[in-house]
């Protein structure tokens, strides 16, 4: 666990990451690895024998939960994977691990607005949130608003990847719609925006895990 006193904003969290990689060439790919492990460990500790689904978006949040995805299935854990979008769109680390994941023949389950009625949301009691992440500036619109408001609707156990979806990572403003969390893995330190604004209120229980970069 982190022992990071100071709240980070937007724009810190995304030169944390810039110094991990030019001062100490630790590369985007290993800062996901890290953060989805984690992310998978605090899943395994709460989903008790229910049905887990992660919803991924297309960006580095979204490769989290590709990752946390491939921690579950060496667990023995088969969760149901969905993309707010189509695989093509996935780019860079992310769709390294998304690669990883269709190798491993693995269903990653595209989602738009034609079929999202077909989710039945109903039968996940633990549902992982990598849609949206710190990086996050305007406002939560399409497929995005529509599986907030879905996934929000459940009686699931929530736990958002490094953010609530939707929560301004700074300000502690809902960008249109949050994910309401039951627990936040926030990585390196909280965000400033979980303690201010409505942040506390869409959180959960935030759990601070490192990612082994030497600051």
């Amino acid at each position: 666990m982190s022992n990071r006193k100071e709240l980070l904003t937007a724009k810190t969290a995304k030169l944390l990451d810039l110094e991990a990689k030019d001062k100490f060439r630790i590369s985007t790919l290993i800062l996901m690895e890290n953060a989805g492990s984690n992310v998978a460990a605090q899943a395994f500790k709460s989903c008790k024998g229910k049905k887990i689904a992660i919803f991924c978006g297309k960006g580095n949040n979204g490769g989290d939960g590709f990752v946390a995805a491939r921690h579950l299935l060496t667990k023995g854990i088969k969760p149901d994977i969905f993309l707010a979008g189509k695989i093509s769109q996935v780019e860079n680390e992310a769709k390294t691990n998304l690669e990883i994941l269709l190798k491993l023949k693995t269903k990653v389950c595209e989602v738009s607005e034609h079929n999202l009625h077909f989710i039945k949301i109903s039968k996940y009691g633990l549902i992982i949130d990598a849609l949206l992440g710190v990086g996050l500036s305007g406002e939560v619109r399409g497929i995005y608003k529509n599986l907030i408001s879905l996934i929000n609707s459940s009686q699931a156990y929530i736990i958002s990847v490094d953010i609530p979806s939707g929560l301004d990572a700074t300000s502690g403003k809902i960008l249109g719609c949050c994910m309401k969390a039951d627990k936040t893995v926030t990585f390196v330190a909280k965000k400033r925006g979980m303690v201010i604004g409505d942040g506390p209120k869409y959180c959960g229980k935030i759990i601070v895990v490192d990612l082994g970069v030497p600051l």
